[in-house]
Order: structure tokens, then sequence, then C-alpha cells
């Protein structure tokens, strides 16, 4: 009888922190997602990109899209 209980509360808690941490994950999309984001042209090019200075975008790369600043 109290391992089944010890075992409920296990398996409650472990329920309760990935609904949190799920949560967390969330908010930290929304966050970067609303965000605008600034790279130098040096950024750009070390992740791969191109700096596009007439669009002043980068293009390509981990910084894809991004705008130059």
């Amino acid at each position: 009888m109290r391992i089944r209980r010890i075992l409920a509360a296990v398996i409650a808690t472990a329920a309760l922190a990935g609904l949190g941490l799920t949560g967390a994950a969330a908010a930290t999309a929304a966050t970067a997602q609303g965000a605008p984001s600034y790279v130098t042209p040096s950024q750009c090019k070390q992740g791969g990109g191109t700096a596009d200075l007439t669009d002043n975008l980068c293009k390509g790369g981990t910084h894809d899209g991004e705008r130059i600043d």
C-alpha cells in the first residue's frame, strides 16, 4: 500500500514537471520570435551566411533572415 502511494506521488511529480518544462519552452520560443535580432556583417559570415548590405539582411547560414546592424 505504501509503495503504491509513493509510486503515485512520483508519477504525479514527473507529470507536473513535464508540463512545467513544456510551458517554459513555449514561453522561450515566443520571446525569441517576437524580438528582432541584429547581427554584424562579420557574425553573419562566421555563421556561414552572406551579408547583403543592400537589403541589410544576412542570407544563409545560422543567422539567415536576421537584420544586419
